[in-house]
């Protein structure tokens, strides 16, 4: 029950810092992106503040032994750069600047019912599901060492 607290409300302190600093809102994203145009340079600060807790927050948190609601920390341990890596952030950095949603505002703007939410939410869905898909697909480098066929 702790931990269902404990995720409920960093979920909505992070939906509130969306929805106030103006992230939940697809037109001033896309004013942010619009470098040549109409450019609104605040959600700069939004995403700095959010660097600096989060900077701060990872420093405290992992001096401890493990977390409050768990036996130990999962934290990325690649090292590589690949063509995932590449692509994912580039499709993702497509569709923000396309649609002026990213998954967390675009969620945490879902009661709102929002045209642009309706749209987008159902499309990113369909989207994780596809790359699912796709990234579970034998490629043949694994066929090649677990000896399988197609």
């Amino acid at each position: 029950m702790l931990r269902i607290t404990i995720s409920f409300i960093a979920g909505l302190v992070f939906g509130l810092g969306l929805v106030i600093g103006g992230m939940a809102n697809p037109a001033k994203v896309q004013n942010f992106l619009d470098l040549f145009g109409t450019f609104d340079p605040s959600l700069a600060f939004v995403m700095a503040g959010a660097v600096v807790v989060t900077f701060i927050g990872y420093r405290l948190v992992l001096r401890e032994h493990a977390p409050l609601c768990g036996e130990r920390f999962h934290l990325p341990t690649a090292t590589e750069i690949d063509r995932r890596l590449i692509i994912g952030p580039a499709l993702f950095g497509v569709g923000w600047g396309l649609s002026g949603f990213c998954p967390g505002p675009a969620i945490t703007s879902l009661p709102l019912v929002a045209k642009g939410t309706l749209v987008f939410v159902p499309a990113m869905l369909v989207g994780v599901g596809l790359a699912r898909l796709v990234l579970q697909r034998p490629t043949t480098k694994t066929l090649e060492t677990t000896g399988g066929t197609t």
